[in-house]
């Protein structure tokens, strides 16, 4: 287990020294009531009074429901400022403009929301002088279980080198109410989507192979599998070089 107490001051300092190469003045982050962004919160506020979090609910009833009672507990006890922007409409609308030009796939659907909360968060960074913060662990973006160009999207990453594992150990450190620490990973996407089920794999085996090289071979395999595929997510776009 990692020493929590150092992994926080190290953490803060991370953040302060990203805000003050910039000259940033705060940080917006999306706060989906999750695990992770729980964590991002409490840090980016520990660094930075002027952290703010965006509750972005679109289109899924768990969205409108235990999504933001969570956040909102979470941003409540550690004294978070959290706004509340619905894109739902926007989704409505922007897949019928594009679905009239083309048979939008369930994945091209599936990965509108996250799109449409990065625009959000950027629109509200550019305007506040604010940065984004990523909420990605890295059991996720080694499987590439994220939307390029959505939450993959951000300016600076707190907890990119942390296991699920060890998010949830940060988290009890911390105090964090424990509904937030039992209820299953989900990115919200639509109603029923849990990230385990999506990937069929759970995160302790994800876990397991990154913090102790040990899967048994079909895990490997899907583990393996996942990584492979996602690869183009984690480097800049292919671009020529002449």
């Amino acid at each position: 287990m990692r020493n929590y107490e150092y992994e926080v001051k190290n953490r803060v300092d991370f953040i302060r020294g990203v805000l003050a190469d910039t000259g940033a003045d705060g940080v917006v982050y999306g706060n989906s009531g999750g695990k992770d962004c729980s964590l991002v919160g409490i840090l980016c506020k520990k660094a930075c009074d002027n952290t703010v979090g965006l509750i972005m609910p679109c289109g899924s009833k768990r969205n409108y429901e235990i999504d933001k009672t969570d956040a909102e507990a979470v941003a409540k006890q550690f004294g978070i400022s959290t706004r509340v922007v619905d894109l739902t409409n926007i989704k409505n609308e922007f897949s019928k403009v594009v679905g009239d030009k083309t048979q939008l796939t369930d994945n091209a659907l599936s990965n509108i929301p996250p799109r449409l909360r990065m625009t959000t968060l950027y629109a509200v960074a550019a305007s506040e002088n604010r940065l984004v913060a990523g909420t990605g662990n890295l059991s996720e973006i080694y499987m590439g279980y994220f939307t390029k160009w959505g939450d993959g999207a951000f300016d600076f990453n707190p907890i990119a080198d942390l296991t699920v594992t060890e998010v949830y150990e940060f988290l009890r450190y911390l105090g964090v109410p424990e509904f937030i620490i039992t209820k299953a990973p989900s990115a919200g996407l639509f109603d029923g989507q849990t990230d385990e089920n999506e990937m069929g794999i759970s995160y302790r085996s994800i876990d397991d192979f990154l913090l102790a090289d040990t899967a048994n071979k079909s895990d490997r395999k899907i583990i393996e599998k996942f990584h492979k595929a996602s690869e183009h997510k984690r480097n800049v776009p292919i671009i020529f070089r002449g």
